[in-house]
């Protein structure tokens, strides 16, 4: 199965590095963990690391639950990908732990199409 890259993404990376430590494939990482120069993503680089809606993002911004954006220019928008990492480290960590808050499942004896009895559904 192979994957698309999206329009417009430049992945950086470095060439291999030749020692018994090196990676196989022959990626080293990327430029900004072997410089240690702090690193900004857009938002088409967010989107590949954080599945989430762009709405969502924004709202949990908003409510202080992801790591604020902040301009370069007028027009340009970027995080600090190691507060991103951080950030989902810790939801990682939370949901690990069973701390994570999650949705519950749907009522499948309001549906219109199929509905399932109380009996049969083990509600």
């Amino acid at each position: 199965m192979t994957t698309k890259k999206p329009r417009g993404v430049r992945i950086l990376m470095l060439p291999l590095q030749e020692d018994e430590d090196s990676d196989p494939v022959g990626y080293s990482g990327p430029a900004t963990v072997l410089s240690g120069l702090p690193r900004t993503i857009r938002w088409h680089e967010l989107r590949l690391i954080v599945p989430l809606a762009d709405s969502t993002i924004y709202e949990m911004e908003k409510r202080g639950e992801f790591p604020r954006r902040f301009n370069l220019t007028p027009r340009c928008v970027v995080w600090d990908l190691e507060e991103v990492e951080v950030w989902l480290e810790q939801r990682r960590q939370a949901s690990l732990a069973g701390r994570a808050k999650i949705a519950p499942g749907p009522y499948v004896g309001q549906r219109k199409t199929r509905p399932v009895k109380a009996q049969d559904a083990d509600i």
